[in-house]
């Protein structure tokens, strides 16, 4: 009897594929191991076992496996189930989650290899291109199609190859090839041949003439006597001598090496007791278990600097006491930095962290970890891929600051939101699940007045210090009299000297970097556009270059205009690098710092902004909105956001409540310890209902205002979203396309099909694109919906004219 198995593969493909396999494969085999299938012509692929059957496939011959690559399964089946409800719901392959989920280490791809046929001895039929890559395999014994591609400086190789194929001179295989590496740490013992004490009085003498060897023998017998394996590096450090030195003692049958496997990322740390809650966190910490007993997702609406870390880790610790694991999602790389460090005084080295900044081994270090649910791996702290984790017995999941659009993944697909999917995967683990934030998400905020959620308020500060005092700065006003100076008015600026008088820290908000989003001609009024997208250059003064936020393309600065050769250019707007450079103008004697997107490029980015900013050596930090969410900074006495507006004036529908969010979590990071901070916000229309919300901290009044606004016009929370886009680099076609399908849609859905409409950036990287958004009444069924609509997919995928664009599915998109 033939056995066979049903695989994923890593490629955006809706269906999984059967392989025959035998019938000692079949019992060795488990869900969620890897095998080494081929795939097409000539790819090898390694596939995840979905399920192990007799069921022979109709349509096509099934393919035996090439090799099985796991000894036990790499994902558990709740893992599986938690995929397939992620491709279900926000409609991709499961071929998409697979490789979103795993680290790129396990998504072993072949790499085709090229050796020589020693038969093969007639070298003049070979062609100049040809005879290269045969000399460079006289010299190597094989070469793979990268290093030809290298040798020729070409891309197109293959043809080439195929040719050599033909003659005979070289044969070719498809290799499967491992990438993830352990890392081995050098350890120094004392050789065989030495061991009892009589032998080091010997062994002093015969080195008395080499002084650096016996001063490393010297430094080691000191070292041994703390009984623990002894480091090549730390004895080279300790006897100040080289790794020569050490060689040559290995080489004379004196020391000998051995390695050690160790994980390349530990967190130290003592386990401390944890700190004692003020009687509100009690209140809210008791309110939360007894939510919990009734409702397994609760929401905790805690103003900002109310303390919710401190609620959360007493959680934690009631959840770890029970031998289950924790996961504790955070929207932002740059928020673990510091929740790290507050968590491993407690915890100690129970942490794990996984997101994308990390290298490819220390996420695979960090899976396995968790997969053999080690005590190093027990709270698991990561950005949104964490949910994707092989948590085997989760009991809680926190997700910090719920209402942060970061959780929402848009390229590449799965475009799932983590928040959403964390929920479901709480209820397969039959764990809890808690949603904190100070400016809860509609949505959330919402389900938990419906009473789909359990629902906590904690709303007084921690050590009752009073939430900051915000005042709003009329710009139009201040320019009538002119009394500002660059973009800082003159109330913020006496603001900025009082706090730094004080010693006191000052954050400055402004959610544009560069130096200037757009450079115009003062002539003839023309900027430079990129070539690529539809957008105008920001220019970044610090490199004198013109740059695409888009798609990076760069250039430099121009001295005249490309239109009329005029050479008054002007700058219009401003971004985070030129309130820095004129902040170093107005506050010479202080040390000025900047956080965005530039300046945190690297692993460590962020940590050392974040480190030089709490050690007080920066005095005024300007960043965008990385510095909104959660960070903790006591110095910090005043915040002033620069230009309120744009964030207001946004075409989208979560605009204002994405302004509001922005600017209340960005005035929280003022007067968090001891005294009121405050906040100035500096605006072109200080009498805009949401920026006189933003002044009393009124979220329960911008709630009601929002919701009113979204039952009106039919959008979440009552109505549900899908947003298709359309992208091809031919404009004709795409506008096709969308016309056929739009008419599709309006059989389908009638008046909730919105579009087809161009997005404020219809171009980017020369793809043309086109959006629909179909809207969803609360009563209609959605899985019926989804159906209707893959089969217009379809539909339209077998359209030849339009096979060639791409077409996108995001579901929820917002």
């Amino acid at each position: 009897m033939i056995h066979y198995i049903d695989v994923i593969l890593p490629i955006p493909i809706q269906k999984t594929f059967t392989y025959s396999v035998t019938k000692e494969e079949a019992i060795f085999l488990e869900k969620g191991m890897r095998v080494a299938v081929s795939f097409g012509k000539s790819k090898m692929y390694s596939a995840l076992v979905l399920n192990i059957h007799q069921t022979k496939p109709m349509l096509y011959e099934a393919k035996e496996i090439h090799q099985i690559l796991d000894e036990t399964p790499l994902v558990n089946e709740l893992q599986l189930k938690h995929w397939q409800w992620i491709s279900n719901y926000y409609m991709c392959s499961l071929g998409d989650v697979y490789r979103a989920a795993l680290p790129s280490a396990f998504l072993l791809e072949s790499e085709t290899i090229i050796n020589k046929n020693d038969d093969f001895t007639d070298e003049s039929v070979l062609a100049d291109d040809e005879f290269l890559i045969f000399e460079a395999l006289q010299h190597q014994s094989q070469l793979t199609i990268h290093q030809v591609v290298a040798i020729l400086g070409k891309k197109k190789v293959m043809p080439i190859v195929n040719s050599l194929i033909k003659k005979e001179a070289i044969t070719i295989k498809e290799e499967i090839y491992e990438q993830y590496k352990p890392k081995l740490v050098k350890y120094v013992r004392l050789h065989t041949n030495y061991s009892s004490d009589d032998s080091l009085g010997k062994l002093l003498e015969e080195l008395s003439r080499a002084k650096k060897q016996r001063e490393a023998v010297l430094t080691f017998f000191q070292l041994s006597a703390s009984k623990k394996p002894i480091k090549a590096k730390d004895l080279e450090e300790k006897a100040k001598v080289s790794a020569a030195i050490l060689k040559s003692l290995v080489d004379k049958n004196i020391f000998e090496f051995y390695h050690i496997q160790t994980d390349r990322i530990q967190f130290k740390g003592d386990t401390n007791d944890l700190k004692v809650l003020n009687e509100f966190q009690e209140k809210a910490l008791s309110e939360i278990k007894e939510s919990f007993t009734k409702k397994d997702v609760t929401l905790l609406h805690g103003i900002t600097s109310s303390g919710k870390t401190e609620v959360y880790t007493k959680l934690i610790q009631e959840v770890l006491d029970q031998g289950k694991q924790v996961l504790f999602l955070l929207p932002e790389i740059a928020l673990t930095t510091q929740i790290i460090t507050r968590l491993q005084f407690y915890f100690g080295d129970q942490i794990s962290v996984f997101h994308s900044k990390y290298s490819m081994n220390e996420r695979v270090e960090v899976w396995n970890n968790i997969l053999e649910n080690k005590t190093k791996a027990q709270i698991v702290l990561g950005a949104r891929s964490s949910i994707f984790l092989p948590f085997s017995d989760l009991g809680l999941i926190v997700v910090d600051e719920e209402h942060e659009t970061s959780y929402k993944q848009f390229e590449p697909s799965p475009r799932y939101n983590a928040r959403d999917a964390a929920i479901v995967l709480a209820k397969l683990h039959k764990a809890k699940i808690l949603l904190g934030s100070a400016t809860p998400s509609l949505e959330s905020y919402f389900n938990a007045q419906q009473n789909k959620y359990g629902f906590v308020a904690l709303n007084r500060r921690h050590g009752n210090v009073q939430l900051p005092k915000i005042e709003l700065i009329d710009v139009k006003e201040k320019q009538k009299k002119k009394e500002m100076t660059g973009h800082f008015s003159d109330r913020l600026l006496k603001l900025i000297q009082e706090a730094l008088d004080e010693k006191e820290q000052v954050i400055l908000f402004q959610n544009r970097r560069g130096f200037s989003p757009v450079v115009e001609c003062k002539t003839c009024g023309v900027s430079p556009q990129c070539p690529n997208c539809d957008v105008s250059l920001t220019y970044h003064k610090f490199r004198h270059e013109l740059r695409c936020h888009y798609c990076n393309y760069q250039r430099a600065m121009p001295n005249s205009c490309g239109a009329c050769g005029s050479n008054t250019l002007d700058n219009k707007g401003f971004g985070t690098e030129q309130i820095e450079l004129e902040l170093k103008e107005l506050f010479p004697d202080y040390n000025i710092g900047r956080m965005d997107l530039d300046t945190t490029k690297g692993k460590f980015g962020y940590q050392k902004i974040i480190g030089a900013f709490e050690a007080k050596e920066i005095d005024v930090l300007v960043g965008t909105q990385m510095l909104s969410k959660g960070l903790d900074f006591e110095n910090v006495s005043l915040v002033g956001v620069l230009n309120a507006d744009s964030m207001l004036n946004f075409p989208d529908f979560r605009a204002h409540e994405r302004a509001y969010d922005m600017m209340v979590q960005v005035s929280g990071r003022a007067g968090r310890s001891k005294k009121q901070g405050n906040v100035a916000i500096q605006t072109y229309n200080p009498y805009h209902q949401i920026l006189q919300q933003v002044s009393t901290t009124n979220y329960a009044e911008m709630y009601k205002e929002q919701l009113q606004e979204r039952w009106q016009y039919k959008y979440p929370p009552y109505y549900r979203l899908i947003k298709i886009t359309l992208k091809h680099k031919d404009y004709n076609k795409v506008e096709s396309g969308v016309n056929w399908l739009a008419k599709a849609l309006q059989n389908s859905f009638g008046e909730y099909v919105l579009g087809p409409t161009a997005p404020a950036v219809a171009r980017i990287r020369n793809q043309y694109i086109k959006n629909i958004v179909i809207k969803i009444p609360p009563k209609q069924n959605l899985a019926n919906t989804k159906n209707q609509l893959k089969k217009i997919k379809d539909t339209f995928e077998a359209v030849k004219d339009f096979r060639p664009i791409r077409f996108i599915i995001d579901v929820d998109a917002y």
